[in-house]
C-alpha cells in the first residue's frame, strides 16, 4: 500500500483501525444515525421516547434505557446501557425474535458535519484483531457471531458475500475468518471513508499540549483523541520455564512427527487444535474449574459442532484425571455423532490442571515433564509450543502522564507497563467512555468485545466531538473545561447507571452471547430447525 501523507493537524485522532474506529470514521465523515419512525421499534415505551429524538447523536441514553431493566423484552445486562441502546435500534430483539424486525437506524449523510480526523492502525489492512493472525488457526474455521452481527454501517457484510459469491447467505450464517477480514479490507473504500484511514503506522508517544495531544511518532496533532486499540493485540507470553520452546519455527498445518503442546482452555486454543492436520497428535493443558469453566462449555453441538467437540475432549480428560469413570463411559458413548467435524479421540491428549516442570532440547523436538494437581508426574515428547491462555491490549503509545490520567498511578507503578485488558477501563467507562479529558475510549477497550456492541460508544465520542468542535469554533482556541459535573452529566447521557460495586463484573471475552438460556433460546431453536 502506497504511503499516505498525514495532515500536520485535525480535529480527532483515533488510534486503531479495527471495527470500532470504521464505525467512528464513517459517523465523523458526516453519516448521522437517526431513529426511524416508519420502521417502529417493538417496545413501545422506546418507541414512544425516541419520537421526541429523531438523531441518535442528541440521545439522552440514560433516559432511552431507564426501563430496560423492568421491560418484558430482553435487553443485555453485561454490555454498557449505550451500547445496549444502539444494538436494539439496529437489530431490534435478535436474540429473541431474529429476523422479524428491520433495522430502526437508518444513516443519512450530511457533509456539511464531516469532522476532519485520521485513523492511525499498525496493520497492513483495515480490521483490528481480524486483519491478523498471529496463530497457527486456519482462516476458514467459522466466527463466532452471525453475519448479522459482524456488519458495519453503510455496507454489510451481507451485502459484501453477495457481492462476492453472487448469492444471498444462509440464515445464521457463521462467516469464516478470511470472509470478515475481505469485508473489512474493502470496508473503507465502499463507504467512502479510505482517505481518513491511515495503515502500517504503529504511534507512539502521544502526550498532551496546551491545545490537545501531539502524537510524536509522526508528529501530527489534535484536539481529541479517541482510543480503540482495543484489548486482543498481544498474546500473553509463556513463563520462563517455556523459553527453549518459543523460539521454534512455526510449520502450520504440516504434521509432526511428535505432539504439538497446546496450552490454553478458551476459543483460541480450540482454533489451533481444529486447524492441525487430522493425524497430527496433540497434548492439551489446559485449566478445568467446574465452577468457572472454559467459554467453550457454552458452544451448543449443534450450532457450534467444532467448538462442542474439543470442549467435550476437554470434559472427557478432567473425569479421567478426577477418577470419575462413569462420566467417562457416558462421553464415550456419545463421541461418535453426526455434528463432529473431526475425530479427536485417536490423537487428542489432555491434562487439566497440569503444570510444565521442565523442558529438555532433543534432535528431533523436546521432552518435557508434567506434574499434574495430585503431584503426579508424566514425561512427553512434544514438537513445538501454542501457548494460548489470553490476550491483552496495550496503552504503551500513550506516555506516562496520559497513562497515570486514564489507570490511575498505582495501576501503572504496580504492573510497570500500560497492558490493559476487558476489566481495566470497565470501571470507569461505566461512568463515563470519555476516560479523560477530551480521551475516549471505543471497542473491545470498554469491556464489550462484540461488534454489535461497539455502535454505542462510537455515537456517544462523536456526538461530543462535534458538539465541542463546534464550541471551539465559537470560542476559539480555549479548552474547553472538564469538572466532575460536566463528567456526571456526561455519565447520564451515556446511559450509565449507578451500579452496585459489590457485584464483580464477570468477563466473558466477548462471547457472553453464546450462553443457552430465555433470552437466546429462540434465536438457537430457530438455528437449529
Amino acid at each position: 500500500m502506497p504511503c499516505q501523507h498525514l495532515p500536520a493537524q485535525v480535529d480527532t485522532i483515533v488510534i486503531g483501525s479495527g471495527p470500532s474506529a470504521l464505525i467512528l470514521s464513517f459517523i465523523l465523515n458526516g453519516n448521522i444515525p437517526h431513529y426511524n419512525p416508519q420502521k417502529p421499534h417493538p417496545d413501545p415505551i422506546l418507541q414512544k421516547k425516541l419520537l421526541n429524538s429523531p438523531s441518535l447523536l442528541d440521545i439522552d441514553a440514560s433516559g432511552l434505557t431507564s426501563h430496560f431493566n423492568a421491560s418484558r423484552l430482553s435487553y443485555s445486562t453485561q454490555a454498557l446501557p449505550i451500547n445496549v441502546l444502539l444494538d436494539t435500534l439496529l437489530r431490534p430483539l435478535v436474540d429473541t425474535n431474529p429476523g422479524e424486525y428491520e433495522s430502526c437506524v437508518v444513516w443519512r449523510h450530511d457533509g456539511s458535519r464531516r469532522m476532519s480526523h485520521v485513523v492511525l492502525g499498525d496493520s497492513s489492512r483495515p480490521g483490528g484483531q481480524w486483519a491478523d493472525n498471529e496463530i497457527a488457526g486456519s482462516w476458514d474455521i467459522g466466527a463466532l457471531s452471525y453475519a448479522e452481527m459482524l456488519s458495519l454501517p453503510g455496507y454489510s457484510l451481507e451485502q459484501h458475500l453477495r457481492r462476492a459469491h453472487g448469492n444471498e447467505p444462509l440464515e445464521f450464517y457463521r462467516p469464516t475468518r478470511r470472509e470478515v477480514a475481505e469485508y473489512m479490507a474493502v470496508y473503507p473504500s465502499m463507504v467512502k471513508i479510505a482517505d481518513s484511514i491511515h495503515l502500517n503506522m504503529k504511534a507512539s508517544g502521544i502526550l498532551r499540549i496546551d491545545d490537545g495531544f501531539l502524537v510524536r511518532s509522526h508528529n501530527i496533532r489534535c484536539r481529541r483523541l479517541v482510543l480503540a486499540s482495543g484489548v486482543f493485540s498481544n498474546l500473553i507470553p509463556p513463563g520462563p520455564s517455556l523459553q527453549p520452546l518459543i523460539h521454534v519455527p512455526r510449520v502450520p498445518f504440516a504434521a509432526t512427527k511428535w505432539p504439538l503442546l497446546v496450552v490454553g482452555s478458551g476459543f483460541t486454543a480450540a482454533d489451533v487444535i481444529l486447524s492441525s492436520p487430522p493425524d497430527q497428535k496433540i497434548i492439551h493443558l489446559f485449566k478445568w474449574n467446574s465452577d468457572r469453566p472454559s467459554p467453550l462449555h457454552a458452544c451448543h453441538p449443534r450450532a457450534y459442532p467444532e467448538y462442542a467437540t474439543v470442549y467435550r475432549r476437554m470434559k472427557l480428560a478432567a473425569s479421567h484425571f478426577s477418577g470419575l469413570q462413569g462420566n467417562c463411559t457416558q462421553l464415550r458413548r456419545r463421541k461418535s455423532t453426526p455434528c463432529d467435524p473431526r475425530n479427536l479421540d485417536s490423537v487428542y491428549e489432555g491434562f487439566p490442571n497440569t503444570s510444565i516442570s521442565c523442558v529438555v532440547r532433543h534432535e528431533e523436538g523436546f521432552l518435557i515433564t508434567l506434574q499434574d494437581s495430585d503431584g503426579k508426574i508424566y514425561e512427553r515428547n512434544v514438537s513445538s509450543l501454542e501457548y494460548l491462555v489470553g490476550r491483552r491490549g496495550s496503552l504503551t503509545y500513550l506516555n506516562d502522564l496520559i497513562s497515570e490520567e486514564i489507570l490511575g498511578p498505582n495501576q501503572i507503578l504496580s504492573r510497570g507497563t500500560a497492558e490493559v485488558s476487558g476489566r481495566t477501563l470497565r470501571r470507569k467507562v461505566e461512568e463515563n467512555v470519555e476516560v479523560a479529558p477530551d480521551i475516549f475510549a471505543i471497542g473491545s477497550l470498554t469491556g464489550d468485545s462484540l461488534i454489535r456492541f461497539a455502535f454505542g460508544a462510537c455515537v456517544f465520542a462523536a456526538r461530543e466531538i462535534f458538539k465541542r468542535s463546534k464550541q471551539s469554533s465559537c470560542a476559539g482556541p480555549h479548552k474547553l473545561p472538564f469538572t466532575s459535573s460536566s463528567s456526571s452529566s456526561l455519565a447520564h447521557k451515556c446511559g450509565c447507571h449507578e451500579k452496585d460495586s459489590s457485584n464483580e463484573y464477570i468477563i466473558t471475552n466477548g462471547h457472553a452471547d453464546l450462553s443457552i438460556d430465555g433470552v437466546s433460546g429462540k434465536r438457537m431453536q430457530a438455528a437449529l430447525n
